[in-house]
């Protein structure tokens, strides 16, 4: 008896530290279960079952219970810490905590589709069949098929092939067509960089100028500037890390304003010294961006006006968060074909169907590798500099998302690439994936 008792007492003291040092940890839990499952619900329209047992089966967060009405999600994990996501048209959904009013209105950006009878990618019309004589139609369609092999491993959704401006090849996972919106993650850094490279093209900022934030005028801050913030080597203290309870994790499912965390950090490094990829930093130049305009609504319209619905992107949703923000780290919402737009707007360096949106020089700026990265990083997007996939060329550069959702832009191929899905390397293998589209194209 006495032996039970003792064992008891330490299986109890055992879960009693167990709950103690994971407790904090279900407030990310339940909320990374609510906000993706009210967005996903609402901005797709797939059922909450699908969602269950695909985009939350993941460790840990499969320990949610969720609940929704297809306009907001509530979730806790065993009935404790529970979280809400509420959604609102146009702006998508928000993970809100206590401090959050109902009656607060926010502005909803003032969209504008263009109706014309233009085929894509300047138009959504379909296109006639066009037959390129370098490429071997056969060899791409088993270079798309073959993203989808194994797929309870590799888990692909969607993959899009473009060349010279035409889709040549297009694949889609049962339960999603060409007009379902894909969650890009951090894609939506480089939507929010070209933002600035437009603002670049029309005179209206200098990347190389200081950013001046309140608290900043006092300390080596003071020297940082939007490019030093666009090449992610601020100096800035910043912890990326999804497994722990961290600066990024925070941010995304604590913090009412996701604009204020990077600049309240310290600088650990001058400008330039170190590389730290950052969330924070992402949308802290959000926050940089919504300084910049006269009202709210007229920050709400930008990204919308200045480059989303200019190149015909109209199932792009960019979501803000409780105070009304871009969540410009993680939040655009496109379908593979608007995806796709967006890649071949870099491809034709800025040109969209004869206007010019950013300036050619742009493309060499985000491409352009940054110190310290090892050649893997340009501005706000990632590059192939190093030759981290060897089959591919060193050209390539691309927008990275969680999960492995990307947008290959590959110049030397007038190439674009499209794959979206739930697994990454090395579950999915990128190099070979590329080599084996790339193996049609002479």
């Amino acid at each position: 008896m006495k032996i039970l008792k003792r064992i008891l007492l330490i299986l109890f003291v055992i879960i009693t530290v167990a709950v103690y040092f994971n407790f904090p940890k279900l407030n990310f839990i339940s909320g990374y279960a609510s906000k993706n499952m009210a967005s996903t619900v609402f901005i797709t329209d797939r059922s909450a079952k699908s969602i269950e047992l695909n985009d939350n089966d993941v460790p840990l967060i499969n320990l949610a219970d969720v609940e929704t009405d297809g306009k907001s999600a509530s979730a806790s994990v065993f009935g404790l810490m529970e979280r809400k996501a509420i959604c609102h048209e146009g702006l998508g959904c928000t993970l809100v905590n206590k401090d959050y009013d109902p009656n607060v209105t926010m502005p909803v950006p003032q969209r504008v589709k263009n109706e014309n009878n233009l085929v894509f990618p300047y138009g959504d019309k379909e296109a006639k069949d066009t037959v390129f004589s370098n490429v071997d139609y056969d060899i791409l369609k088993k270079g798309i098929n073959s993203a989808f092999t194994n797929n309870e491993v590799q888990k692909t959704r969607t993959v899009l092939v473009a060349h010279k401006n035409h889709i040549i090849g297009e694949k889609y996972l049962d339960g999603f067509t060409k007009d379902t919106p894909i969650l890009g993650w951090s894609m939506t850094k480089s939507v929010l960089a070209t933002l600035y490279g437009i603002l670049e093209y029309q005179g209206k900022i200098d990347l190389n100028e200081p950013v001046i934030l309140e608290g900043w005028e006092k300390d080596s801050r003071k020297k940082i500037t939007l490019n030093h913030l666009l090449r992610m080597q601020s100096g800035l203290a910043w912890d990326e890390d999804y497994t722990s309870i961290s600066d990024v994790t925070r941010m995304l499912f604590m913090d009412a304003d996701m604009t204020n965390s990077q600049a309240k950090k310290e600088a650990i490094a001058p400008p330039t010294e170190v590389w730290n990829y950052s969330s924070g930093t992402s949308n802290l130049l959000s926050g940089i961006l919504r300084k910049r305009f006269k009202s709210h609504q007229d920050y709400i319209n930008y990204p919308y006006e200045a480059l989303i619905d200019k190149i015909g992107m109209s199932s792009m949703l960019i979501e803000t968060d409780m105070k009304g923000n871009f969540v410009g780290s993680s939040y655009a919402w496109a379908t593979t074909r608007d995806w796709a737009k967006f890649g071949l707007l870099y491809l034709n360096k800025g040109n969209w169907n004869g206007e010019q949106l950013f300036d050619e020089s742009w493309v060499d700026y985000v491409s352009e590798p940054t110190l310290h990265s090892d050649g893997t990083y340009g501005g706000h997007f990632w590059l192939n500099a190093n030759g981290k996939y060897p089959d591919v060329p060193r050209d390539l550069y691309s927008a990275n998302g969680y999960q492995g959702q990307r947008v290959f832009i590959i110049p030397s191929k007038d190439l674009v690439v499209v794959r979206t899905g739930l697994a990454e390397a090395p579950d999915f293998d990128i190099n070979l994936f590329l080599k084996n589209i790339l193996a049609a194209i002479k």
